[in-house]
């Protein structure tokens, strides 16, 4: 399984964002800017929550497994594994959903003085720091899940296939 890598997700969240701010400044100019929901920011913040739990309950299980604490319950490697897949997953999605409403609220920046473009923005900046808590969250549950270097025979730290 491949590591997340920042360069992708940024380019994700870039690319995403130009398109957003290009396509926003067209819709503009043809008729209403589609509204940035509510809700959005809430559910990254629940998606970073969820990765946020998992990281730290298998943290907390893998401890207790070194250190051979006598009830401590195993972690399944698949499920890990499973685990890993979903934090890789929602950070590509929030990098791009993240991207998608930095570009529209940088488009909103230009009309604050209205009230309803000013709460869209603010709604779209907190998806987008919601969207950079799911990333870092993904990465956490990553570090967690990783495995230890087993170190080959020449003494060379070599990583766990």
């Amino acid at each position: 399984m491949k590591e997340l890598r920042i360069r992708t997700l940024a380019g994700v969240f870039v690319v995403a964002g130009v398109l957003s701010w290009a396509g926003a400044r067209l819709w503009n100019a043809v008729g209403t800017l589609p509204r940035v929901p509510l809700a959005a920011p809430i559910v990254l913040a629940l998606i970073a929550v969820v990765l946020l739990a998992t990281a730290l309950s298998l943290r907390a299980r893998l401890k207790a497994q070194r250190e051979r604490r006598p009830g401590a319950t195993g972690v399944d490697p698949l499920a890990a594994a499973r685990a890993v897949v979903f934090g890789q997953a929602s950070a590509l999605v929030a990098a791009l959903v993240a991207g998608m409403y930095g570009g529209t609220g940088a488009f909103l920046l230009e009309s604050l003085d209205i009230p309803s473009r000013r709460d869209q923005a603010i709604y779209a900046g907190f998806s987008v720091l919601a969207g950079i808590a799911v990333i870092a969250a993904a990465f956490f549950l990553e570090r967690v899940c990783k495995l230890p270097e087993d170190e080959d025979t020449n003494g060379n730290a070599a990583p766990a296939a």
